[in-house]
């Protein structure tokens, strides 16, 4: 559909362009910007519409006496643009009517040969785009906050790739600090040298318990707080018995955390660790200090004024010399650049972050980052769960792998109350990637600045917009076309698209062809839910299509071709843009 409209927008402001020449007036008025090709709200006034109201001003004419004239001057053109029936004029707008039966046909050849790409573009093939997302603590595991953080980061960047960017993924893991020393200390005090595997915990589940056990430990011990902070001095100063505590239960905690990543199928390119990167912004911050663009106070803390651009004073480096988070992050980011020169850097961050990332930003471009004008914070919402459901072992936080466990038993639950099983074959498989479905949709079908209340039996339902509808749509395509054998007179038939004739297949054919534009918006927008939601509408209106319309078993078999093909173009559709938002693609439900 994005050729066609790109084909009539160029032939209108020919037109356009042409009639005002012969007026008198100004061409250079009339642009491609101003000039938008819209889909009327009701079928029988065409396929597409072009609003000429924009350029009355410029001709000095009521709209609707332009949009008659352009029509009349479209009539006398030689030809229309190639799939173009008809047009016509309904007060200041221009409305288009296609070749049903050729717009089809090469819907059908461009789904057929393009397959699994069908939707990619390269109008990001210049850009080296960085998107750093997850950013867990190794104190303990993945949470329900990270999994929407994860959901997000993951699908932006597919579908950046999928326009054509080179995309680079990574992860700062936070694996310094006194939380970190918190659970250490719990775990020498009262670890007694288990391993995750004495408690037949997975690791990083290993690491938290003790985490929490801290917290257990310090109401009953106040001198347990300066014990933990003793262990930070000692680990900054290199101690040995530290340090190697400090590996050892990183790695549980790591090894653990990159388990649920395998689970949730997030993937990262790189891996950085803030033990390795928290000093590199110090002397950035020295260097600010000697230019002017910092300042120092009495007591030796050094500070940025942010006040002329609405922003407050920040401390940068404290009176003994310590660092802050966001001068952890000034030398993370120029590292970065160094590493890897991108042309745009996401922060997939919480936004609770807002007004940190505004003041990153800032400075760096006062450091003289000219890199620094392409970063951009990608602020989501928080997400709960209403209260009461699936409350982890601190009582406050939703531990990922719990989620994910309970979303399992109840998706193989739903699998057994349908009578599935014997159809599924693997239960366990198939309730696990329903459970990765259900989650993924519902995180990222509201847009993501808005705040979720995330209501796992709700996202799990068959019905209704939710990830596994979705997943549904898509194996009962995979059951008709397994049944093709079944009915030779049809699958010795390749289907012709002019026997399309109702309604909803046109419906169909045209939201089909909005999939790469679908995906050109995400992807220019960082916005994973204008997909889901456009996956939502399809699967809508084929599951209507196929519950009025017989397609395997028409009566004519020429007809039943010709439905078949279009079902296999709304399945890969459906199979591309699921694999964009880390949807698991199901062929048996």
């Amino acid at each position: 559909m994005v050729v066609f409209k790109e084909q009539l927008k160029q032939k209108i402001l020919q037109i356009l362009k042409e009639l005002a020449q012969r007026k008198g007036l100004d061409p250079e008025g009339i642009r491609a910007e101003h000039l938008s090709v819209e889909n009327p709200p009701k079928p029988e006034l065409g396929d597409l519409a072009i609003p000429l109201f924009p350029f009355a001003k410029v001709f000095r004419m009521p709209p609707q006496t332009l949009s008659s004239l352009v029509g009349e001057e479209l009539q006398q053109k030689d030809s229309l643009p190639e799939g173009i029936d008809r047009f016509s004029i309904v007060g200041p707008y221009l409305n288009i009517f296609l070749n049903r039966s050729l717009v089809t046909g090469l819907l059908f050849q461009q789904i057929r040969t393009e397959g699994d790409r069908f939707g990619s573009s390269s109008i990001l093939s210049s850009k080296r785009i960085m998107v750093e997302f997850s950013s867990p603590n190794t104190n303990k595991p993945l949470h329900l906050g990270h999994l929407r953080n994860d959901a997000l980061g993951e699908s932006v960047a597919r579908i950046l790739r999928f326009s054509g960017a080179t995309v680079r993924t990574v992860d700062l893991i936070n694996d310094r600090g006194i939380h970190i020393c918190k659970s250490m200390l719990a775990y020498q005090e009262l670890g007694h040298g288990r391993t995750p595997e004495d408690e037949g915990l997975k690791s990083d589940h290993f690491v938290g318990k003790y985490y929490v056990l801290y917290n257990e430990l310090a109401k009953r011990d106040p001198e347990a707080e300066d014990r933990a902070r003793n262990m930070l001095v000692k680990w900054e100063q290199g101690d040995p018995e530290v340090r190697l505590l400090w590996e050892k239960m990183n790695r549980w905690a790591i090894e653990g955390i990159k388990r649920t990543y395998e689970r949730t199928g997030i993937h990262f390119d790189q891996f950085y660790f803030e033990s390795e990167v928290y000093l590199k912004g110090k002397e950035e911050v020295l260097k600010g200090l000697e230019k002017g663009i910092f300042y120092q106070e009495a007591d030796g803390s050094i500070w940025v004024n942010l006040e002329d651009i609405g922003l407050d004073r920040k401390v940068l480096l404290r009176s003994d010399g310590t660092s802050l988070y966001v001068t952890q992050d000034i030398g993370t980011a120029i590292s970065r650049y160094k590493d890897w020169p991108f042309d745009v850097m996401i922060y997939v961050v919480a936004s609770e972050q807002n007004y940190h990332f505004k003041v990153l930003f800032s400075i760096l471009e006062r450091l003289g980052y000219e890199w620094a004008k392409n970063l951009y914070h990608l602020s989501y919402g928080m997400v709960n769960l209403p209260e009461g459901k699936m409350k982890s072992r601190e009582g406050t936080v939703v531990d990922a792998d719990d989620l994910l466990d309970e979303l399992t038993e109840m998706a193989k639950e739903e699998i057994r109350t349908k009578e599935r099983e014997g159809e599924v074959g693997d239960l366990e498989g198939t309730a696990g990637k329903i459970a990765l479905g259900a989650l993924h949709y519902y995180l990222l079908q509201p847009s993501p600045s808005k705040d979720i209340v995330f209501n796992p039996r709700e996202s799990l339902s068959f019905t209704g917009n939710t990830g596994p509808y979705i997943q549904y749509t898509g194996a009962r395509i995979c059951s008709m076309v397994r049944k093709l054998d079944e009915v030779p007179q049809v699958k010795e038939r390749t289907g012709k698209p002019s026997d399309l004739n109702t309604g909803e297949e046109w419906e169909l054919v045209k939201l089909l062809f909005e999939f790469p534009a679908m995906v050109e918006q995400s992807a220019i927008s960082y916005n994973p839910s204008l997909l889901a939601n456009y996956l939502y509408e399809v699967s809508k209106t084929f599951s209507r299509y196929y519950h009025e319309h017989p397609i395997l078993f028409a009566e004519n078999p020429d007809v039943a071709a010709s439905r078949v093909q279009l079902s296999r173009c709304v399945l890969q559709v459906l199979k591309n843009g699921m694999h964009l938002l880390n949807i698991p693609f199901l062929e048996v439900m």
